[in-house]
């Protein structure tokens, strides 16, 4: 996967906690019908709730649709999940 040089703009819009927009989606990480995990610019967001599930997801431009009920939202560190995907020779030589 190519690193992205430079932030996007991140922004979420949120609709009757029943469709959630995003921009500045790096990846979605795992989702099913309880969690959607995504990488953002800003860090790992974690969207749950119940019948969840990602209606778009624009890679090239970092745009992601969830509908569904949401009950949180939660941002967290990305840099350990970055790291899993680095080579070993990269986290070697550091």
């Amino acid at each position: 996967m190519e690193e992205r040089i430079g932030n996007r703009p991140h922004g979420l819009q949120m609709h009757n906690r029943s469709q959630v927009n995003l921009t500045g989606v790096r990846e979605v990480v795992a989702f099913d019908e309880k969690q959607v995990v995504m990488d953002t610019d800003m860090g790992l967001l974690t969207l749950k709730g119940s019948d969840l599930h990602v209606s778009r997801l624009t890679v090239e431009k970092g745009e992601v649709d969830v509908q569904g009920s949401v009950d949180s939202l939660a941002y967290s560190s990305n840099e350990a999940y970055r790291k899993e995907g680095q080579s070993l020779f990269a986290r070697l030589f550091k």
